[in-house]
Parts: C-alpha cells; structure tokens; sequence
C-alpha cells in the first residue's frame, strides 16, 4: 500500500552544515504558516510519564519565579501534547493504568492532546529489551496475538469510558529490533512481529467504539540513520498494515548528526508520504556525554535550548509539510536530571520556552 504514488528520492542529501543554516529561515516560515494542512497539525510536545509522581512526592515546578502545576507550566509555553507510557502490570514504576488515565485527566482539562505510548511490557521496552509482561511469558504466537488485540481493547475503551480517548496511539516502544521477545524479535520473526503490531492497532479499533479513531504511530529510534529507517519501513509497509504517522527518536550521541537528521526526514517523507515526528528528543543541561570528546551544543542549560532550536527547525524544514511536531522525553521529573527541563530546585530551564515566539500572538 505504501508504494503507490509515491516519490522517490533521485540523490542523497549531503549539503554542508552551512547550507543547513542559511537555507532553514525561509523554509521554516513556509512550513509553519503556508504549507499544505495534513490531518495532523503541528505537535509541541512533552513525555511526562513522571510528572504526576514526582508532584505527588512533593516536587514543586516553577516558571519565572513562581509555583505552578507542570503541566501548566508546558500549557503556558504553547505545548499541546503530553505524551504518557502504560506499562502492563509494573511493580515498580508508577504507569499503570489508573496512573495514566489519571494523567491524562488533568491534560484534557487543559485542552492538551494524548498520545499513548503501549510498551507490551511490565517494565521499559526499547531496542535493547523487549520483555514480555509476566503474565503473558508461557503463551503461543497466537496467544500473544490475543492478548495484545484483548489488552488492547481493554484499555482503550478504559479510556474512552473516563473521558480521555487518545489522539494517537503507538503500539510499541522503539520497536527497531521488534517487541515481546523472543516472538516478535527482529531479525528472524518478521511475521510475527507484523501480527502483533496488526492486532494492536485492531485492538484500537474494537476499544474506541463510536469515538473518533486515534492516529496511528509507528515508533523506531533511529533519527539520523537513513539506511537502518529504510530497512525497517521499507519491510513493514510490505505487510501492508494501515497507520499514519512515522515516530522517531533522536539523541544526537546515539543517533547521529543534525545533518544525519535531515537527511533521514527528506528520506522519509519523500519516499513514504507520512507525517513524522520526533518523539523522543533531549539533551544534558549538565556534561554527561560529551565529556571526552566534542559536544555539538553545550551541555548547559542554554545549550539545551539551542539543541531543541535547531532540531525543531529541521522538522519544520521537512519537505511536503510532513515534520509534524517534536516532543521532549521526560522534561520534568522528580530532583530534576541532567535531561530535564527544570533544575533540581524545580526552576523551569531555559528550554521551556523554546516554542514561545511560535504560541504567543
């Protein structure tokens, strides 16, 4: 289905670092304001899976001075979306179900959109692990295919029934290397993981009943790796499996350079005429990974706001208006972090706001 009228790109993006800088003014006022709509308008962003805990054990947030709620303060800076994990049964994290539907309640108060983010796990899943939730660990293939599609289902009309419908749902975490290991691992269990990925977002549809049909996210995490984002999408769309959005990860010490980056959204949005999105970005407001060699920003509280400058232009610059949003992985956790965008007092970054001269009128 994914190769239906759809350009392919005639050369490799290899322009300079300047020509990134110079050419990104003009292409960013068209993208923001002149190109064409898509289903899926702008996404300023956060991951706060925390924000809750970290207010309930006391943290208090601050913007300028003074006490605010967190999700106010993200409110006040032009965000418009929260993005929330739910793990299966977790014993130690706090993101369950209840947890999240409670978060998600106060966002929808503020007139914040929801992504889900289903990690098919107990417990964090991403390229380097994918376990499967301990109560599913004796079951076939198809009984994993049952109980994503169950499981699915259930929690989605849990929402829909507390009266937080997720605007867009990605079944999976990072799922470069597959999920619910060792069944749906990659390399060698391509089927298998397309038949769980089919009986997630099945598992939308029989939950959502008469409400609106969340967007559909698939998630990797390979920003700037235009070869291995080739690999994966170019196999998955062989299964022909309906989504909308292509959900990416970047951290410039993992997954490449801001040109790497561009290159890959030019890639993508050329060859598979999706909306994307980063939905994972950070960087250290302290030294942490580039304390033996050259860092691309500071790893300052400025250098934190140049990075997420930068970053949101090239996704602004993407071709065909299809860089649809950028969201910040956990900005506001319980002492702070060096990722954070609050201090260990609680004191909103300069980061934060980064989307101001975008929001305010």
């Amino acid at each position: 289905m994914r190769k239906d009228g759809i350009m392919r790109p005639t050369a490799r993006v290899t322009e300079s670092k300047n020509l990134l800088l110079s050419g990104l003014a003009l292409v960013l006022v068209q993208a923001w304001i002149c190109g064409p709509a898509h289903a899926l308008d702008y996404a300023i962003g956060a991951d706060v899976s925390f924000l809750r805990q970290a207010e309930e054990r006391g943290t208090v947030f601050k913007d300028g001075g003074e006490d605010k709620p967190g999700l106010q303060i993200f409110k006040d800076h032009g965000y418009n979306w929260i993005r929330l994990r739910l793990f299966h049964r977790p014993t130690r994290l706090p993101n369950n179900l209840q947890y999240t539907i409670a978060t998600a309640q106060e966002a929808k108060k503020l007139g914040l959109r929801f992504l889900l983010n289903y990690h098919y796990s107990d417990t964090w899943a991403d390229p380097g692990k994918q376990f499967i939730p301990a109560a599913w660990k004796d079951k076939t293939h198809a009984g994993l295919v049952d109980a994503v599609f169950q499981y699915t289902q259930e929690t989605i009309a849990a929402f829909r029934e507390a009266g937080v419908m997720p605007d867009m749902v990605q079944p999976g975490n990072e799922i470069i290397n597959g999920m619910l290991w060792p069944d749906g691992k990659l390399p060698d269990n391509w089927d298998n993981l397309a038949e769980l990925l089919k009986a997630g977002i099945d598992g939308v549809d029989a939950g959502r009943g008469q409400a609106k049909r969340p967007l559909i996210m698939i998630h990797i995490d390979q920003g700037g790796n235009l070869r291995r984002t080739k690999a994966f999408f170019d196999k998955w769309h062989s299964y022909g499996i309906d989504y909308d959005v292509i959900g990416q990860s970047y951290y410039p010490w993992w997954h490449g350079s801001l040109l790497d980056l561009r290159e890959n959204m030019i890639f993508m949005a050329n060859e598979y005429g999706k909306d994307i999105i980063l939905v994972e970005v950070a960087y250290n407001g302290e030294p942490a990974e580039y304390r033996d060699k050259p860092a691309p920003f500071p790893e300052t509280p400025e250098g934190q706001r140049q990075f997420l400058e930068d970053v949101n232009r090239v996704v602004l610059a993407t071709p065909h208006n299809r860089g649809k949003g950028v969201f910040w992985w956990e900005p506001a956790t319980r002492r702070g972090g060096r990722r954070t965008m609050f201090d260990r007092e609680g004191n909103a970054l300069p980061v934060v706001s980064v989307f101001d001269k975008f929001t305010r009128h």
